[in-house]
């Protein structure tokens, strides 16, 4: 009888663990009449602080606080010519002039949309701070997700950020 009922406690401690894993990885779709593009977000935490717009395409998310994880997404028009490492170069030279900027390396990324990944680290308010740049190219556009935050929530919610990437796509 004891050994019964605690066969069934570690059934039911399974199986509340495997819900809870897969609610956790149901996050919300991303889509808007004003942008052509889409993408999962993998948890409830990520808030929209910024609606696209006809006027203003931009869509920005926070995670949890603005300093734990910051998502913009913007879209730039480039030719079919264009080298990636180009962008990442004009990317790189906006964002030297951050206080205790380093830059860091360059990485390939594949998605729906395959790209590459610009990584850097610099200071705000005494702390250090991380950044994540993903260029992912449809055509003649690139669309650039900018990631910052603290540098060790950054790096805790990576998988977080990749997934985001993972699942960005054209309309």
């Amino acid at each position: 009888m004891k050994r019964s009922i605690s066969l069934l406690v570690l059934t039911l401690a399974v199986i509340s663990f495997a819900v809870g894993t897969i609610s956790a990885q149901n996050g919300t779709s991303f889509s808007d009449p004003s942008v052509d593009y889409t993408f999962e977000l993998p948890d409830a935490k990520w808030k929209m602080t910024v609606k696209p717009s006809a006027a203003n395409p931009n869509v920005e998310f926070v995670y949890v606080d603005r300093l734990d994880g910051h998502l913009e997404v913007r879209k730039q028009a480039v030719s079919r010519n264009t080298l990636m490492s180009d962008v990442i170069k004009d990317e790189e030279q906006k964002l030297q002039f951050r206080p205790g900027f380093v830059a860091g390396k360059e990485e390939n990324f594949v998605g729906k949309l395959n790209g590459s990944i610009f990584n850097y680290e610099f200071v705000r308010a005494g702390r250090p701070m991380s950044g994540r740049v993903y260029f992912l190219r449809s055509g003649d556009s690139v669309y650039i997700l900018r990631f910052t935050g603290f540098t060790d929530k950054l790096r805790s919610i990576r998988h977080q950020t990749d997934s985001i990437a993972r699942t960005f796509a054209v309309r």
